[in-house]
């Protein structure tokens, strides 16, 4: 055959074929003839192999006949017949069948293809084609059954040269032979192992070719990587397979690990591997994509190969030990990993969550070797990809420390350094520092090393043995915080620090040159002593800045470190330089160290001289510029064209030519500050300006110009107003002021530079420049409609709470603040002027138009200030010069402000404005003035002012009508003015307080205001109180307590809104109104009414209070303050003098606050220690008689309890059972530990069931507390274990204890009673208390109560709906005792598990837990239909039910 393939030419069959069909034109029939008898001819002389070439070549498939021989009527193309016939023919001959003899050629083609390709990992173009036409034909014969699929998978691997991996992808991936059955049929496992794992790498860097296409080359990958899960961690149901299996999984199991060692050798070896196998071997990494396998792999199996490799990059090669960690772990942060490793790691992370890899790294850690260089990366990683793992990680830190400390463990105490320490290395912003947790560790008695001195022993021997090997950052936090240490232990803190220094000097590093606020576990390289020092300045000066005080640490390192003090940190903050014309914060702070006397007077005085050469230095230097560029001609022109102005403004000749002057000044203007272009002009028309009151800041290029226009003003004011009055200067001032206003970019630096000169400079300006600013103000309040809105903010008042869009009007009530006796003086003067200039330049105008035009703030101040600092100004008597206006005397700047203060005062254009109500000072608006007094720094002395507060109070706003802002001579309405003010200001003040906690404007009596204020409303209520008790017996039982009345009506104006800012609102305005309370006589607090004859005391009015308002701010929900339970005692005793016997009213009231008001008792049982010697010395001092019953009843029980706890008795006075449980719950918190409190209940005997029932209350009671107020310090895991013993306690005596979670019941039952002397807060969290109890006991004995399931599925319907109103609701969890911790999976767990539970419950609940179904079913409504459906399929009372069908 190969002698006739030399003979003729080489042809295509097709060709050939084809040809003879042209040739001869025959029918149909005749035609098939001739074409089988050629198939014949041409099957006996054909080379096997070729001809599969040949045929799968498209070229080979044009020619299509019907061919009848196909046993489903498919077409089927002249070449596949031929190839079929060849193959039977040569089949026949060999003796072998055909399907063999196909599987043996196709192999001896594949093996031609991948010689001819040079054996390279993947085909090139040619061969490519050839080896699809192959595949292609291959494909055909299988369907015609003409092809062995198993024996050429078989006859691959007896190639000469071995397979590639190109080829082998390409046969699975035409479905000829799967990658599957092809290593299955490889008998040598081995080599069959080295041969995919060499095939992987050189496919790897193959991929790194950019001549490539790599997004199908690397399906490849994935593909192989796909067999290789499916194998060796997927479920197999095959048992005929079982061995083919096992050892196809053990090759897969095998290619995984040496490719993942691969990959880990490589990143160990990274600085000797060049860049391209690192490249390559990222590009393994493809196969850890999670998309890569959706549809091909489970979920399930692919978590467990991710979960398998991580745990193998954590123990791989485990050849470091921990003295090498300590030392490089530096090197280990996120940022200086190899990417390769935080790639693969980024991987893995994918399919878990943090919790879950946290878990498993401890589980790694607990049972096995582990590579530390692995592990610690990892833990980077974690941190940075996963937001939650900081919280998880510190408990998982607290839980090898427990360990550590329980079993002495060596190992856990390093694992827990080391993952601290890498952690720490990811910054502020991801974990705490190192120094942070090693103070909150071990900086405390409450750490695990103060326990036992072999604790203490424990982490200084392991803190010792460290030392060799420790970096010096690690030393320095050790030796500067401590761990703390019981006195008597101390040698053992001393010998380490003497070791730890011995060590820091090894490195030649000195404590005394460690800066104040040096990150001491930072793994930086330390700075110079000189630049540490340069930012602790910065640190200092940005501490100083929001706080208002020197730093503590550094007034601590001017006592305990002056070395570096002296010679560091003070040469640095002292640098030379040009102060700023505003002090800044640096020399803030340089001034406050100045007067505590911690910068040397001649360090100081040295610093102050070179400050000034730098000055003159720089005004040296920019005066050459000046000179060489002039670049400030526009102002020297502007400054002319001003100087021509007051002028004109002075000649009466010249009136017609002045506004001409005033655009030559505004074009002027225009070409200093430069022209605005149309869009910045459009944008200006919304401009809105932002002042800051506290730092009023004038843009730097309009300081100069803002200066030059008012400092023009005031003289053209002064100048004119020597020769004119007002009435007669003309318009010039008006037509300035607008002309001003009209260049809308100089507006906010205008108002800057006037809040400053009168704001903060007013006491220093002169008398000229209080006239021409008050013209000014007038004139700017003229051109009001050309200046834009106003937003107020101060360092005091940010602009999160500012005061927004104000108008030039409302401004001056901001500048002009009166707190001190220098701005009284100077607001005094500036409204003088204001005032007497406005009423002289507008007199002409309309009342209406009069009033419109002028700022009421400055009525309203001088109405303040005059009276205050002038006393002829109280007196109606006196009489001045009434005709004449002040401003006369004013502007010749020979004057007494003070008497033309009293000449504005009486004049009777002035008297008529105070007849406006919009001029008018209310009361309200003189205490708001009077309470931001600071007494320290008021011109008055306490008796001035005192005097003066008598004479505004009773003299002036007692007798004035309601109308003019009095109170018509109406003591209690004077009374409720102030009150009600006093709370406004407080309110205001709290809200600076929040903002700025460290200010130190916000002391607690400046908070609070004038206390004189206080004082004068201590005397009018009882003023108003004596009146009462005097009136005549009908009025003096018909009158309300109007005090509570005026509280009452402030909270309903408030409302009950369920938005976290209103309920702080209203909370803060309760503490106020208590704050107000405890600040009155106590004997306000309890009225007194006839009855008959007698005397009798009413506390009606202060319970309601308490029932309805404070006992929603109580302390542990049941209990009121110490400070207020005393009052109110006192107050009683106090207030039972006018009574006829008193003894006999105060235990009237003792026994109506058991039922009324039940929260006064719990509160003296908590406080009664304290209590008990004050009460008993104010009754002595009274009434020198025994003491009332009520008290004497209350101090048996103390002592009761006391003998009863003291083993003195054996039984406990239980009259009134709930009190009992209250003093036996008190007493044992504050005189016993909890492991006695078992030894209690069993000495508790019969008919204390009540008692046992009202202490598991208040135990609940103080579980709840722990999520509602953590910082109570309410232990949560002993409130319920010490619940849990007391249930347990009940149930042995079959005392029901279910009315405790149960709201319904007798009016009068001690549970009903003692719900009314809780929060509503507690009330609504009882399902949490419920449910957290139950989970700590058994279903099967708690379900035997008929009233259970009732109760429990009301419990779990609240617990449902307390997470649908918003999981803040749940509070933090019992092992996470911090404020503000709302963890929304954590409320989710607990419904979850309240769910089976009651599930769980329902199954074991007698049948007459049911007799009240449908209440139950009402109760799940729609909250849980599962709980629904369980109770109606366990009922089986279905006569229960109501008639109608319940539909689901």
């Amino acid at each position: 055959m190969a002698g006739r393939e030399a003979e003729c030419p080489r042809g295509r069959l097709s060709a050939l074929l084809a040809g003879r069909s042209k040739k001869q034109k025959c029918g149909r029939r005749n035609g098939q003839k001739l074409q089988e008898k050629a198939l014949r001819i041409l099957s006996c002389h054909q080379n096997l192999g070729d001809l599969l070439q040949e045929v799968g070549s498209p070229v080979g498939k044009k020619a299509f006949v019907p061919s009848n021989s196909g046993t489903d009527g498919r077409e089927t193309s002249v070449p596949d017949l031929f190839v079929v016939s060849a193959l039977q023919d040569q089949a026949a001959a060999l003796g072998v069948p055909v399907g063999i003899l196909s599987a043996q050629t196709a192999a001896r083609n594949v093996e031609k293809i991948s010689a001819e390709s040079g054996h390279a990992m993947l085909l090139k173009g040619e061969q490519r084609k050839k080896l699809s036409c192959l595949l292609h034909t291959l494909k055909d014969l299988s369907t015609q059954n003409a092809f062995s699929h198993l024996q050429f998978a078989q006859e691959m691997w007896k190639m000469q040269s071995p397979l590639t991996l190109d080829i082998a992808w390409q046969l699975h991936r035409e479905g000829l032979v799967s990658l599957e059955e092809l290593l299955e049929n490889n008998p040598d496992a081995p080599t069959l192992v080295d041969w995919l794992c060499n095939s992987l790498r050189l496919l790897c860097h193959h991929l790194e070719s950019p001549s490539l296409e790599t997004e199908p080359l690397g399906t490849i990958l994935t593909d192989f990587a796909a067999v290789f899960l499916r194998h060796r961690f997927q479920k197999m149901y095959e048992p005929v397979k079982k061995l083919e299996l096992q050892n196809l999984s053990k090759i897969c199991r095998d290619v995984l690990e040496r490719m993942l060692a691969w990959v880990l050798d490589s990143v160990a070896k990274e600085k000797q591997e060049d860049a391209s196998t690192l490249k390559a071997v990222k590009r393994w990494l493809c196969v850890f994509t999670v998309t890569a396998y959706q549809g091909t792999i489970h979920p399930e199996s692919l978590r467990e190969f991710f979960s398998h490799t991580l745990a193998q990059v954590l123990t791989y090669n485990p050849q470091l030990k921990v003295s090498d960690a300590i030392c490089l772990q530096k090197e280990w942060s996120f940022a200086r990993t190899n990417t390769v490793l935080t790639l693969l790691y980024r991987k893995l992370f994918v399919l878990f969550k943090a919790e879950e890899l946290i878990h498993h790294l401890q589980q790694v850690l607990e049972a096995s070797e582990v590579n530390w260089h692995h592990i610690l990366s990892c833990v980077s990683t974690l941190l940075i990809c996963h937001s939650e793992a900081e919280s998880l990680i510190k408990d998982f830190l607290g839980q090898l420390l427990k360990n550590a400390f329980q079993n002495y463990d060596l190992e856990n105490m390093m694992t827990a350094f080391l993952i601290t320490r890498q952690a720490a290395l990811e910054g502020p912003a991801i974990f705490m520092p190192y120094s942070e947790w090693f103070k909150v560790a071990f900086g405390s008695a409450s750490g695990f090393h103060s326990s036992t001195k072999k604790a203490l022993i424990f982490l200084f021997k392991f803190l010792s043995e460290l030392v060799p090997f420790e970096a010096p950052q690690y030393l320095k936090v050790h030796i500067m915080h401590p761990p703390f240490v019981p006195s008597k232990y101390r040698p053992l803190l001393l010998e380490y620090i003497a070791l730890a220094k011995t060590r820091l000097t090894d490195f030649k590093v000195s404590i005394e040159d460690m800066g104040l606020y040096e990150d001491l576990s930072s793994p930086k390289e330390a700075v110079q002593p000189h630049h540490q020092a340069i930012q602790d300045v910065e640190k200092a000066v940005q501490i100083f800045e929001n706080t208002g005080k020197i730093p503590a640490t550094v007034m601590e390192a001017s006592i305990f470190r002056q070395s570096y003090y002296t010679t560091r940190f003070i040469p640095a903050l002292l640098v030379p330089r040009v102060l700023p014309e505003t002090p800044d914060s640096r020399m803030a702070l340089i001034d406050s160290l100045k007067r505590v006397e911690k910068i040397p007077p001649n360090m100081y005085a040295t610093y102050i001289e070179e400050c000034q050469a730098a000055k003159e230095k720089l005004l040296q230097e920019e005066s050459a510029e000046m000179e060489t560029s002039h670049p400030k001609e526009p102002l020297e022109l502007l400054r002319a064209e001003l100087e021509v102005l007051r002028l004109l403004i002075t000649d009466q000749h010249k009136q017609e030519e002045l506004p001409a002057q005033i655009a030559h000044i505004s074009e002027k203007l225009a070409g200093v500050l430069g022209h605005m272009k149309d869009e910045d002009e459009a944008a200006s028309m919304n401009l809105r300006i932002q002042l800051n009151l506290s730092i009023p800041e004038v843009q730097r290029q309009h300081q100069e110009v803002v200066d030059l226009l008012l400092t023009s003003f005031c003289k053209n004011v002064m100048s004119v107003s020597y020769f004119l009055p007002p009435e007669r200067q003309g318009a010039w001032a008006s037509l300035f002021v607008k002309m001003i206003c009209g260049h809308r970019q100089i507006l906010p630096s205008l108002l800057s530079r006037l809040c400053q000169l009168i704001y903060h400079q007013g006491s220093s300006l002169s008398d000229a420049h209080i006239i021409g600013l008050a013209v000014f103000a007038v004139h700017l309040n003229e051109a009001k409609l050309f200046i834009p809105a106003i937003d107020i903010c101060s360092s005091l008042v940010p602009f999160s709470t500012a005061v927004r869009e104000l108008s030039v009007t409302e401004l001056w009530d901001y500048f002009l603040v009166c707190q001190t006796g220098e701005s009284f003086i100077f607001c005094m003067k500036f409204c003088t002027a204001t005032l007497s200039y406005f009423l002289c330049k507008f007199a002409s105008l309309p009342h209406d138009h009069f009033c419109t035009l002028l700022p009421p703030g400055f009525v309203k101040k001088l109405q303040y200030v005059v009276p205050r600092l002038c006393v002829e100004a109280r007196d109606t008597g006196w009489e001045g010069n009434t005709d004449d206006l002040p401003w006369e005397t004013l502007s010749h700047l020979n004057f007494c402000y003070s008497k033309a203060a009293l000449c504005l005062w009486k004049q009777p254009h002035f008297k008529e404005l105070l007849q406006e109500k919009v001029f008018q000072l209310a009361l309200q608006e003189w205490l708001l003035m009077e309470l931001g007094i600071h007494p320290d720094e008021d011109i008055l002395s306490a008796a001035e002012r005192q005097e003066f507060h008598y004479w505004a109070l009773y003299q002036h706003y007692l007798p004035l009508p309601a109308t003019a802002g009095g109170c018509d001579g109406d003591l209690q309405m004077a009374c409720a003015v102030l009150i009600d003010t006093i709370l406004d200001f407080c309110q205001r003040s709290e809200l600076g307080k929040c903002n700025h906690p460290n200010n130190p404007k916000f002391s607690i009596s400046q908070r609070r205001g004038n206390p004189e204020i206080y004082s004068r409303l201590q005397e009018m209520l009882l003023e108003l109180e004596l009146e009462r008790r005097r009136a005549s017996p009908a009025i003096c039982g018909k009158e309300e307590h109007f005090l509570f009345q005026i509280f009452q009506e402030r909270l309903k104006a408030l409302g009950n809104g369920t938005a976290v800012r209103e309920k702080m609102h209203r909370q803060q305005e309760l503490i106020l109104q208590t704050r107000i309370l405890l600040g009155l006589p106590p004997s306000i607090l309890i009225a007194t009414r006839r009855k008959g004859k007698e005397v009798v005391l009413d506390c009606k009015d202060f319970f309601c209070f308490i029932n309805t308002e404070l006992k929603n701010i109580c302390s542990r929900g049941s209990t009121l303050s110490y400070h207020l339970t005393a009052h109110f005692f006192r107050g009683l005793l106090s207030a039972s003098l006018e009574c006829g016997k008193p003894a006999r009213e105060v235990t009237a009231i003792f026994t109506l606050c058991q039922s009324r008001c039940p929260i006064i008792l719990c509160s003296a049982a908590r406080w009664w220690s304290r209590l008990e010697p004050v009460l008993c010395s104010e009754w002595k001092r009274l009434f020198d008689t025994p003491l009332a019953q009520g008290l004497q009843s209350l101090r048996e029980l103390q002592a009761s309890v006391n003998s009863f706890l003291s083993l003195e008795s054996s039984s406990l006075v239980a009259d009134i059972p709930w009190l009992s449980a209250a003093f036996l719950h008190f007493t044992v918190q504050q005189q016993m530990v909890s492991e006695k409190l078992g030894e209690v209940l069993e000495r508790l005997g019969p008919g204390t069931e009540q008692v046992l029932v009202s202490l598991l209350f208040f135990l609940v009671m103080d579980f709840i507390s722990t999520r509602v107020a953590p910082q109570e310090g309410v232990d949560a895991q002993k409130a319920i274990d010490w619940a849990a013993k007391v249930l347990q306690r009940l149930q042995e005596q079959g005392v029901c204890w279910l009315s405790v979670f149960s709201l319904t019941g007798p009016a009068q039952s001690p549970d009903q009673i003692l719900c009314g002397a809780v929060s509503d807060q507690h009330l609504k969290l009882l399902p949490i208390a419920f449910y957290s109890l139950l989970f700590t006991f058994d279903s099967d004995h708690l379900t035997r109560e008929p009233q259970f399931l009732h109760v429990a599925v009301d419990m779990y319907a609240q617990l449902l709906q307390l997470f649908m109103n918003g999981t803040t609701e749940v509070g933090p969890s019992l092992r996470e005792q911090r404020p503000c911790t709302r963890d929304p999976e954590e409320s989710l767990v607990l419904i979850r598990g309240a769910h089976q539970f009651l599930l769980r419950a329902i199954h074991q609940c007698p049948q007459g837990s049911f007799s009240n179904l449908q209440q139950l079913l009402d109760l799940c409504a729609t909250l849980d239909p599962e709980i629904k459906a369980a109770l109606v399929d366990f009922s089986t009372e279905g006569d229960l039910l109501d008639e109608e069908p319940l539909l689901f």
